[in-house]
């Protein structure tokens, strides 16, 4: 009897160690589903999202904003349906932006749209868990903290391995320039949170300056103008389609105007103004001489041989914010350099992205980051 139940014990200690042996290890896994799943590249915008997917091209462009119950924590919407509820929802409900500055400020949240923009990706795929390669573009002047934050985010939301991409390389590389060359390659990109400023040679930024001020300044700095002109309140989304009707940095012949609703704050009551094109440049012009500024002192910092390959091919304008009226003459007026705004350049980061993604192997020495190695289970 003791024999027989020592055989028994034998058997099974024998099967659980074979079970153990032979379990799939978690990165057999992953590069099992990775087979089926489609690498993409992320512009993680502080106002809009675009995403690449390999061999497909840009199959996503939605704002960055995310919709939360507070009483529950629930996510409600993500993308344009949250964007929609801006400025109109109750108490409890919050439509908020994960990303301030570029960088991560809601760690779970911004995991959370990562995920779903995954998941979108791959609906119409046989990918129920997908674990595509992720290339990331981040602002040049983030710390190793705020990387860590966004490779662990995308790891959390499924990828397999997350690169990051500083995104004025990318935006570069999306313009086609040649920034594997020894020749100075210049490059402005005026997003929603900062504004990225970069002279590129030999595959490296050779100088820089990342500033907290763009679009969403921009936006600011027409509320304000209404507040202190008009004693008018306004919403963060009629600031900005203000900016966007009637915006410019440089005179023109020309003189727009639109209306500019909002809540007086005497009254408290609706009012509504008419603003001109004129009205709006004098707002914009804080926000657009730190810009040209920064350009002047990165120039400062070239060295002379990259200059006159810069004043040969020109400074490049990406980012909706290179979208303001007259701004490639003004710069070109204050620099005594040719500007060029890049054709679409508001998906120049992830247009980048997607180039490098494609050539991976060749092209892994334009990233800053190696893939993170944690094996997901």
């Amino acid at each position: 009897m003791t024999s027989a139940l020592s055989s028994v014990k034998m058997k099974v200690s024998f099967l659980f160690y074979f079970k153990a042996k032979n379990k799939p290890k978690p990165m057999f896994l992953n590069r099992l589903l990775g087979k089926i799943s489609k690498d993409i590249g992320i512009d993680l915008g502080t106002a809009n999202t675009l995403v690449y997917v390999k061999g497909k091209g840009i199959v996503i462009n939605e704002p960055s904003v995310v919709a939360v119950d507070r009483r529950t924590g629930k996510i409600l919407a993500i993308g344009k349906e949250a964007k929609k509820m801006v400025g109109k929802t109750p108490s409890y409900i919050v439509a908020t932006r994960p990303l301030v500055d570029g960088v991560i400020s809601d760690y779970e949240t911004t995991e959370q749209m990562l995920k779903y923009f995954i998941g979108k990706v791959h609906k119409d795929s046989f990918s129920l868990m997908p674990r595509p390669r992720v290339v990331v573009g981040i602002p040049s002047g983030v710390t190793e903290v705020e990387k860590r934050a966004v490779i662990d985010a995308a790891i959390s939301a499924g990828a397999r391995e997350a690169y990051l991409i500083e995104e004025p390389m990318a935006a570069s590389i999306g313009a086609r320039l040649p920034v594997q060359e020894a020749s100075g390659n210049m490059i402005v990109d005026i997003g929603g949170g900062t504004t990225e400023i970069a002279v590129i040679s030999l595959g490296g930024i050779v100088s820089f300056r990342s500033l907290r001020v763009a679009g969403d300044e921009m936006n600011e700095d027409v509320a304000n103008f209404a507040r202190d002109k008009f004693n008018l309140l306004l919403g963060e989304r009629t600031a900005e389609e203000i900016k966007i009707a009637i915006g410019s940095a440089y005179v023109s012949d020309e003189d727009f105007q639109v209306p500019m609703r909002g809540r007086d704050l005497v009254s408290g009551l609706p009012k509504e103004v008419r603003v001109s094109s004129d009205q709006i440049r004098v707002a914009l012009s804080r926000s657009i001489k730190i810009i040209i500024n920064g350009i002047k002192a990165t120039i400062e910092e070239t060295p002379p041989e990259l200059l006159g390959d810069v004043m040969q091919r020109g400074i490049y304008l990406a980012g909706g914010g290179s979208l303001i009226r007259g701004l490639d003459r003004l710069i070109a007026e204050q620099t005594e350099m040719p500007v060029k705004r890049m054709d679409d350049p508001l998906t120049a980061v992830v247009r980048g992205a997607g180039i490098v993604l494609e050539s991976l192997d060749e092209l892994k020495g334009l990233l800053i980051e190696s893939p993170d190695e944690r094996k997901l289970k």
